[in-house]
C-alpha cells in the first residue's frame, strides 16, 4: 500500500509484517557548485509540498494520468535529495527518467543484484544524486526536460519520461525476525502503474555537482527481500511557474545559493558509516554536468556557481566522544 501524509511518501506492507513501513521525503537544498570539486552534504531545507496527481480534476495532464502517483515543483536548476524514514529493513530502487540512478541502466521492475541496482535503507539514509565514482554523487539537479541536460536525454536521446520512479521492497519476514529482531532481542515477531512518456512540462533530474555520499552495498543479500510484495510509484516534477498555473498555489521560495549560505556559517554535513560502498556506474560518471551542458548550449558560465570553502562542517557518523581539557 503506498499512502501520501503530510508530505511524506508512505509504503507499508502490514501483509508481510506490522513493522514492514517506510516513509521517503524529497527534500529541498542548496545546489552545490558544479566545478568537479566535491563537496560536503548540503543541508536539508524542508520538504517538498507533494499532492495525489488525480487532484488536479480536469487540468490533469494525459500522460500523468496514465502514469499516476504524485507530484512536487521544483525551480529550473533548483537541487534536491531524497531521505528514508524506516527501522524494518527496505529494498528501495531509485530512477530518474527510468535511468537507474545507481547503474545507469533502462528501468527494469524488480530488483537485481549483479549490479546492484537498489540502496538498502535504513542503512542508506539518503541519497542526494546519480552514483558516479565510489564514495561520489552528482547531485540531483531539476532541468527542463528537452533541452539535452537530464541524464535521461544524455543515456538514451529521447525526453520521454522524466519525474522519478520509485521501486520499494520489505525485507522478508522470516529474514528480519531471524536476523535483525533475534540477534538483538529486541521487538517481539508476529507475523501497477505503466511509466509511459512524460508531458512537456515535466522536469528531468540531470547531474550536478559532485558530492562525497557513499552508497552501500547490501549485506543482506538479494534473498532477503520480499520481492512478490513490492510497490512502486510514479513522482512527477512540475516547472514551478507550471505548479501554479495548475494548482492556484505559490510554490516554495527559491532556496538560497551556496555561496550566501556558507558566507552566513551555516553548516555543512560528512557522514561515513562501516558498510562497502558501491563502485559507482561508468556510464553515469561519463555524463555531462549541469555546468558542462550549459557552457556546450549557451557559451556562458552557469548563473550562481561559484567554488565555496565549507568551513562549519559537523559529522554525523564519528561516534567517538572528544575528551577535552578540564
Amino acid at each position: 500500500m503506498i499512502e501520501l501524509k503530510d508530505n511524506q511518501l508512505i509504503f507499508s506492507f502490514p501483509e508481510v509484517h506490522k513493522h514492514a513501513r517506510c516513509s521517503i521525503e524529497f527534500q529541498r537544498t542548496l545546489r552545490i557548485p558544479d566545478d568537479n570539486r566535491s563537496y560536503p552534504l548540503p543541508p536539508g531545507l524542508g520538504s517538498f509540498p507533494l499532492d495525489h496527481v488525480d487532484n488536479l480534476g480536469d487540468k490533469l495532464p494525459e500522460p500523468w494520468k496514465r502514469h499516476g502517483g504524485i507530484y512536487f515543483p521544483m525551480y529550473q536548476s533548483e537541487a534536491m535529495w531524497i531521505n528514508f524514514s524506516n527501522n524494518y529493513p527496505f529494498a528501495i530502487k531509485i530512477a530518474a527518467g527510468k535511468v537507474n540512478a545507481l547503474t545507469g541502466e533502462s528501468w527494469a521492475n524488480g530488483i537485481h543484484i549483479n549490479p546492484q541496482d537498489y540502496l538498502v535503507a535504513p542503512d542508506q539514509p539518503w541519497l542526494d544524486g546519480f552514483c558516479v565514482a565510489k564514495g561520489l554523487i552528482r547531485q540531483f539537479v531539476a532541468m527542463p526536460l528537452g533541452e539535452g541536460f537530464s541524464a535521461e536525454e544524455q543515456l538514451s536521446g529521447e525526453a520521454e519520461h522524466g519525474g522519478i520512479q520509485i521501486i520499494a521492497c520489505p525485507m522478508k519476514a522470516e529474514y528480519y525476525y531471524e536476523h535483525i529482531v533475534k540477534p538483538s532481542e529486541g521487538i517481539m515477531f508476529s507475523g501497477s502503474m505503466p511509466l509511459e512518456e512524460a508531458s512537456p512540462d515535466d522536469m528531468g533530474l540531470a547531474p550536478g555537482g559532485l558530492m562525497r555520499q557513499e552508497i552501500y552495498e547490501d549485506d543482506y543479500g538479494i534473498d532477503a527481500w520480499e520481492t512478490s510484495a513490492s510497490s512502486r510509484c510514479f513522482v512527477h516534477i512540475a516547472n514551478s511557474a507550471v505548479y501554479q498555473q495548475l494548482t492556484g498555489r505559490r510554490p516554495p521560495d527559491k532556496p538560497p545559493n551556496a555561496k550566501d549560505y556558507t558566507e552566513a556559517g551555516l553548516p555543512w554535513f560528512d557522514y561515513y558509516s562501516d558498510g562497502e560502498a558501491l563502485s559507482g556506474a561508468d556510464n553515469l560518471a561519463g555524463l555531462t554536468s549541469v555546468a558542462g551542458k550549459w557552457v556546450q548550449k549557451t557559451q556562458k558560465v552557469l548563473p550562481e556557481n561559484n567554488p565555496v570553502e565549507p568551513k562549519n562542517l559537523i559529522n554525523l557518523g564519528n561516534a567517538q566522544v572528544r575528551e577535552g581539557e578540564f
